[in-house]
Parts: structure tokens; sequence; C-alpha cells
């Protein structure tokens, strides 16, 4: 029996097709797709080949063919987070819940430090839930468009990956958050629009440089779709 292969963009179940012998391709119904190393038991045996030009990864002195394991392990962990995080955001608890499951599963799954959620009030991003931050900062911390980074991320409508806060002017700080315990150094914010208007943004801090694969990247454009959601939903009832 095949395995579920669920979309990292959109969460719904991909399509498979063998390219090659050592190669499959993943498709989904949203456009996205990617290209995954076909299983070992499954690959077609050429008997002139020998077991090293099978699996020429397996010998790669760079180490290679590890890092390979540990991203399908990290993948598969991103996939079984989204889908709890997609139960929660289409289930009867209150948005606040959801919104504190969300930072902290997110937080686990990438490794970071810190993550938190700010929604627009039509006018001021306000932090609603956090993971890592003193939680007597939730619905005190504000940023208007254009302020900090989270407000520039929303401002220039694109994510913003700053390696050194304390190298960047526009780093806001809130005493509230009692972030001076933590010396945050490097931010990723991503804004969540509804078409063109402003949404909110989800912030992911680190007291380390660290930089961010790009299926964390997916991973996180996923759950802020999934916040979108949640807060929709509830509007409507």
């Amino acid at each position: 029996m095949e395995s579920i292969v669920r979309c990292r963009k959109c969460g719904k179940q991909m399509k498979s097709a063998r390219v090659d012998d050592y190669k499959i391709k993943l498709s989904c119904a949203c456009g996205f797709s990617e290209y995954r190393t076909a299983p070992s038991a499954s690959k077609a045996i050429n008997p002139h080949f020998s077991r090293e030009s099978l699996l020429p990864v397996t010998f790669d002195d760079s180490g290679r063919f590890f890092f390979e394991l540990q991203r399908a392990d990290r993948e598969r962990k991103e996939i079984i987070t989204l889908e709890e995080i997609s139960m929660l955001a289409s289930s009867d608890y209150n948005l606040d819940e959801v919104l504190k499951a969300v930072v902290e599963k997110t937080a686990k799954r990438l490794g970071v430090d810190i993550c938190s959620i700010y929604l627009w009030d039509g006018e001021f991003l306000v932090l609603r839930a956090t993971y890592g931050l003193a939680q007597e900062a939730v619905g005190k911390a504000k940023l208007k468009i254009g302020e900090g980074i989270t407000g520039s991320a929303v401002k220039e409508h694109k994510p913003l990956l700053v390696a050194d806060i304390s190298q960047d002017p526009r780093y806001r700080y809130f005493p509230e958050t009692k972030e001076e315990q933590f010396k945050i150094k490097t931010m990723y914010s991503y804004p969540i629009f509804s078409g063109k208007d402003p949404f909110g943004v989800l912030n992911a801090q680190t007291i380390v440089a660290r930089e961010f694969k790009e299926d964390e990247i997916y991973f996180i454009s996923v759950i802020t779709n999934l916040v979108l959601g949640a807060v929709k939903m509830r509007k409507r009832l």
C-alpha cells in the first residue's frame, strides 16, 4: 500500500508518477509539485550496474545521503503537524485557543525559540498569540503597518528574514514581551493577506543565527493560510 503524501503548500493529497529509476514526481491539484527519491525497494535493478552505482549518495563524503534522510523525516513531521493544525483550525475551539496551539506546534516543529501571531484589527497589528514571549504581552503589543520588522513585512507585501536584528534599525522592542531575556538574533516575518487586504503576520525568532530551508518556508506559508481560514470561519459564525 502506498503512503499518502500531502502537499506542503495546501495540504491536499498529492499524486505520484515515476520519472525514472531514481525519481518520483509528486503533483498537487493546486499546481505545486516536487521530486523525491524513489524507495530503494522499488528501483529497477540493472544487472550491469554495481550496488555503488545504483546508490551513489550512500558513499558521498559530503554527507548528502544523511541530509536527504533528515530532510525526509523533517518533511514527514511537518505534514503531521499541518494535519493537526488543520483539524484545530476547523474545530469548535475558540480562536485564542487555536492560535495558542498553532504558535506552540509551529515553534516546536521548526525548532525556533519564539513564534508569534499578530492580527490586523483595522488600525494596529496586535499580538494575539505567542510561544516563548511573555503571555501578558498578548493583546498589548501593537504595531502599525510599516512599524518594526513585523509591520515592514506587511508594508512590503513580502516575508522578511533578518539574520541579526541588532543590526536592523527597523526592529521594535516591547518591554512587556520580556524579549531581553532571549537576546534574539534571527527573525523571520511572514505577512498574511486576504486578497490585497492585510490580515496579520507570523513571526519566528531564534537566539542563534538561523537559515530557513525551502520546505520550512513552505511549511510556514501553509500555516498562515490555515490561520487565515480559522479566523475567517469564526467571523462567519
